[in-house]
């Protein structure tokens, strides 16, 4: 086996495409939109097979902070959603391609964060352990929509229900957003709301360079809710496959009476099952046996609660230190 720090996009997509957990944060892509944004940078690894040169398995991190300069040293974490990619789930492989990450990132950020989007095997997992990766329970919540779209309301809550039919009745209007002026209305909002709950938000370039990366391929969906010809809010949503991921999403405070956070998620969720999309994945629901509203709120919409944990490795205990403080103190101040 070989290492590579770069592939042919023609092949990477094909790997893709041929694996089993293939997804949208794993592809040429979305190393692009990292590329491209400001603060963040792309880690890229391939394992090859050194005599036919075929691809044995890839692994793309992000290395994300929040400032730029010597302030950046203390909140650069690596994020891994949705990898290794590893063909025919050789162990091989998957140690392989570990050690050699350990090597690149441990000079470079404070933290990695593996996000896992199916549940590895026990075999697995301890591979990951023994390469210095600790197991985190955390949970998911996702969504059949292999059912027919008017049983999606069905499967909510009843005060959910009462809830989107309110903002039907008003009527909010659910609509895709396509024109740049729009976009950065939705922009707006994100960056409102993550400043209301007290979190920093991704750059504003970030999500222009997944709209301009992502447009030939229609991996990204930004969908919104109008009142009166007005965006109250909305979603931007990763579609790969048979599955859209619920990405980001904002509202304006204003406007919570007329329900748009609870109209948004089923429109959404109504909308991928009429397009054939089979399951709805609401994203992160926090640690089990742990109180997160954001899991209550989620769960009134249904689904199945799953655990598929994070692996995760401190690289700099004290930046790590300095950095919880850091955030903690942000928080306070918003």
């Amino acid at each position: 086996m070989i290492i590579s720090r770069s592939l042919d996009r023609e092949e990477w997509s094909k790997f893709i495409n041929n694996h089993n957990e293939a997804n949208i944060f794993q592809t040429p892509e979305m190393y692009e939109v990292y590329k491209k944004t400001l603060k963040y940078e792309p880690i890229f690894i391939a394992v090859l097979d050194s005599r036919k040169k075929n691809i044995l398995g890839i692994l793309l991190a992000v290395i994300q902070k929040e400032h730029k300069g010597i302030l950046g040293k203390f909140s650069e974490r690596s994020i891994i959603w949705g990898g290794p990619l590893i063909k025919n789930n050789d162990t091989k492989v998957l140690d392989y391609i570990l050690k050699e990450y350990n090597k690149i990132i441990n000079s470079k950020a404070i933290y990695t964060q593996f996000r896992n989007i199916w549940d590895w095997s026990d075999v697995n997992k301890n591979i990951f352990m023994n390469n210095g990766f600790d197991m985190e329970g955390h949970l998911d919540i996702l969504h059949n929509l292999r059912i027919e779209p008017e049983d999606i309301l069905k499967n909510m809550s009843s005060s959910r229900r009462k809830n989107i039919r309110r903002a039907i009745r008003e009527p909010l209007k659910f609509i895709e957003v396509n024109n740049d002026k729009e976009i950065n209305i939705c922009i707006d909002l994100i960056e409102q709301t993550y400043k209301e709950v007290g979190l920093p938000s991704p750059d504003r370039q970030y999500f222009l360079n997944a709209h301009s990366t992502f447009k030939p391929t229609k991996y990204l969906k930004i969908f919104a809710a109008k009142y009166d010809d007005e965006i109250i809010a909305c979603r931007f949503v990763l579609c790969f496959e048979d599955l859209i991921y619920d990405w980001y999403a904002g509202a304006n405070s204003k406007f919570l009476k007329k329900y748009p956070n609870d109209f948004l998620p089923f429109k959404i969720m109504e909308w991928g099952a009429i397009n054939g999309y089979k399951t709805f994945d609401f994203g992160g629901a926090g640690k089990p046996n742990v109180p997160y509203g954001v899991r209550d709120y989620k769960l009134k919409f249904g689904g199945e609660l799953v655990e598929f944990g994070r692996f995760e490795k401190v690289h700099n205990s004290l930046l790590m230190k300095v950095g919880e403080l850091g955030i903690a103190a942000y928080r306070k101040l918003k």
